[in-house]
This record gives structure tokens, C-alpha cells and sequence, in this order.
């Protein structure tokens, strides 16, 4: 188990020396284009969520 392991750990610290890692313009970058899309589709699911909310509360109101 303990030889498993270790070599689970060497295998993983040598794999880690072959990635391919970004630069920092590429990171800014990549950051930017998350934030920008986690912000729209924020926007659109608050967008539809009112829509709904509107459209139950017609719905009880109409019932009433």
C-alpha cells in the first residue's frame, strides 16, 4: 500500500514538470473572459428569474 502510494506521488510530481503552464497574459486574460461570462449569465438568469416572478405572482393574483 505505502509503495503504491509513494509511486502514485512520483509519478504525479513528474507529470507535474511536464505541464504546460500559462503566463501571466494569458492568465489575466483567461481570468477576464470567466469573470466576463460569470457576469452575463448572471444577468440573464436574474433577467428570467424576474420574468417568473412576475408571471407567478400574475398568476396567484388572478386566482385570487
Amino acid at each position: 500500500m505505502v509503495a503504491r502510494v509513494t509511486q502514485y506521488l512520483r509519478e504525479t510530481g513528474q507529470e507535474m514538470k511536464r505541464v504546460s503552464w500559462p503566463g501571466r497574459d494569458e492568465l489575466k486574460e483567461s481570468t477576464l473572459v470567466v469573470l466576463a461570462t460569470v457576469t452575463v449569465i448572471t444577468i440573464i438568469l436574474f433577467v428570467v428569474d424576474k420574468i417568473l416572478d412576475l408571471g407567478v405572482k400574475g398568476i396567484i393574483q388572478s386566482l385570487g
